[in-house]
């Protein structure tokens, strides 16, 4: 959730770091801050934040002409104390020896401030992150390194952090730490200077050479690299990657936000996923970054998929492949739900997380109970290198590229198209699926980004329609089966960024309750497409009408009787029915879009979200 950037080289360091926090935003954030390390023999340390946008910082800091070639920046989100130029970060020692910055939650701070402030210290916030940079000062000012001063301090922390620190004594030098799940830590290397970011998107526009830090290790960072210790202070191999991703694609270009954008991203994005784990010619599974995980498929009798938010709903998706694919039962759950009981797992079960980031932080605490019980991980991610990747025994890697608006639309797809391969994959381990079937089951696949253009290509329509949708208060999705999941995606889309109130219901529920809603100020959006069992939607969108209630139906081409029924028709082409739910969703999200549009909502930073949920 908060955003971490770091810069040491040649350059000045302040338009490094306001360009990186501005690749940040998206993550969500309350307030902003830099602190720099002038150059010469002071080490002059000077700290800038304010409550608010960047902007706000951009200004306090417009008359500064400081020449600091080191220096770390952070955007906030209010855990502990209100949102403040006081609470935002960075956070600095009594006496200006240490400075902070911090993803994640000190568990135990009220402890350690209590015993910090009897032991003399003074704090400026009520914030957790300054109870790190009080800790660090005691040993700093005991003689320790600043990288044996973080490690020290770490083990007196309860929770999970990523933390980043610099100090006047140390000029030139940044130290970083990765402490559980709370949020990535990418070091990128330049060409004389390094940069450090809670996520790819920041390191980036500098260097595609990165590497990433793992749970309990450190490193120092100066402008010609960086090296890598244990919490016990023993070196470390830390693996250095390229990246193949054009930071000039991360731009929005012509579109007036980055979800707009990213909403017609998904023909090439479902593609380039597609293509990447099989081809049609030979016909064959690829799925070369499932490793070790591999060999085991065979032997899995039962599948658990877990996700949060949207990735829940993929899950969801992907549940019915599991089954129809492998002939093993499947179920879902939710991350964190999932991390509070005590689930029966073993050798044979297979847990797939989904995680767009591969950092969220219910999702990495349900995979590290799974591993106690010996399951088998597979994780569906979008980020290479991502923690989910590096705890799971193999990965199926989406390719949608970096996605920036926080409702997610592209990597749901994407998602969805990476478990449909894994469950061809496991059906094909299993003995289910002859050559002939997975050939057919990839021709159908192949014909996916193609209907979702066609579909794209009236856009425009979407923003006629929101016309009529935009001062509503409530709405109601009904699906079934494979179309519930794209039911409750939907609903999550308008709610996230058009606060408009909107339920996505399973439609056999209708009467179990939400039927008692229906009035002429509640539309009702059904997706009645060919295979989402739509006898039975007919039925539902002829009860809602009974009671005044307008429906908009999301059918397949061709559907002339649900066109003459419904008050309102969108179509989609026809295609195969475990694939309906991807073409479906792509109405969906244009919907929320433009009614969000219309009202004049922040599309792209919603109010009270984030992109990546690394804390609880």
């Amino acid at each position: 959730m908060c955003g971490i950037v770091g810069y040491a080289g040649d350059k000045p360091a302040v338009p490094v770091l306001l360009r990186a926090l501005k690749d940040l935003e998206y993550r969500g954030y309350d307030s902003a801050g830099i602190a720099v390390l002038d150059p010469g023999e002071a080490g002059a340390l000077s700290v800038t934040k304010k409550q608010g946008k960047i902007a706000n910082l951009e200004a306090a800091i417009a008359a500064d002409a400081s020449a600091a070639t080191t220096g770390i920046g952070h955007t906030r989100w209010a855990t502990h104390g209100k949102p403040s130029d006081q609470n935002a970060h960075p956070h600095l020692s009594c006496g200006g020896e240490v400075v902070v910055i911090h993803n994640g939650i000190v568990e135990n701070y009220a402890e350690l401030r209590s015993a910090l402030v009897a032991r003399g210290h003074q704090f400026r916030s009520e914030t957790d992150t300054e109870t790190i940079a009080h800790l660090m000062e005691e040993r700093v000012k005991a003689g320790e390194s600043l990288l044996d001063a973080l490690r020290g301090s770490a083990g007196l922390l309860a929770g999970s952090q990523a933390i980043v620190a610099m100090s006047p004594d140390e000029a030139g030098v940044m130290v970083a730490a990765r402490l559980g799940n709370a949020g990535g830590v990418v070091i990128g290397y330049g060409e004389g200077e390094m940069v450090l970011a809670s996520d790819l998107a920041a390191v980036l526009p500098v260097t595609q050479r990165v590497a990433f830090l793992a749970d309990g290790q450190f490193a120092r960072i100066d402008k010609l690299g960086a090296s890598f210790v244990n919490v016990a202070g023993e070196a470390l191999q830390v693996p250095v990657k390229r990246i193949p991703i054009d930071p000039v694609s991360a731009l929005k270009g012509d579109y007036q936000h980055f979800m707009l954008k990213e909403i017609m991203e998904q023909p090439e994005a479902l593609s380039d996923t597609i293509w990447s784990l099989a081809t049609l010619e030979p016909a064959e599974l690829y799925l070369n970054d499932l490793g070790a995980a591999a060999e085991r498929l065979a032997g899995v009798q039962r599948v658990v998929l877990i996700g949060m938010g949207t990735s829940l709903h993929a899950a969801m998706i992907g549940r019915h492949y599991f089954e129809q694919f492998a002939g093993v039962p499947a179920e879902t759950d939710n991350g964190s739900e999932f991390r509070y009981r005590d689930p029966v797992l073993g050798p044979e079960t297979l847990v797939v997380s989904v995680s767009q980031s591969g950092e969220t932080v219910d999702v990495l605490e349900a995979m590290a109970i799974a591993g106690t019980k010996g399951a088998l991980q597979v994780t569906i991610c979008n980020t290479e290198g991502a923690q989910t990747a590096r705890v799971a025994e193999g990965a199926v890697y989406t390719r949608a590229g970096l996605e920036r608006g926080v409702a997610s639309t592209k990597c749901f797809t994407a998602a969805v198209v990476a478990l449909y391969a894994l469950a061809l994959k496991l059906g094909q381990a299993k003995g289910r699926l002859s050559a002939d079937e997975v050939r057919r089951r990839l021709a159908e696949l192949a014909k996916v980004p193609d209907a979702v253009a066609r579909v794209l290509a009236d856009a425009k329509r979407y923003q006629r329609l929101a016309n009529d949708y935009a001062t509503t208060q409530h709405l109601l999705f009904l699906g079934r089966a494979l179309a519930y999941p794209a039911a409750l995606e939907g609903a999550l889309k308008m709610k996230e960024i058009s606060y408009i109130h909107a339920e996505g219901y399973a439609a056999g529920e209708m009467k179990h309750g939400p039927i008692a809603l229906i009035d002429p100020s509640f539309p009702t959006i059904a997706i009645a497409t060919k295979h989402a069992l739509r006898s039975k939607m007919i039925s539902n969108v002829e009860q809602v009408q009974a009671r005044g209630g307008k429906v908009l139906a999301i059918v397949t081409e061709g559907d002339d009787e649900l066109a003459r029924l419904a008050d309102g028709v969108v179509t989609i082409p026809e295609v195969s029915e475990l694939l309906e739910p991807i073409v479906a969703s792509i109405p969906l999200q244009l919907l929320a879009y433009y009614v969000a549009v219309h009202r004049g909502c922040d599309v792209d930073q919603p109010r009270n979200l984030a992109k990546t949920v690394t804390v609880e």
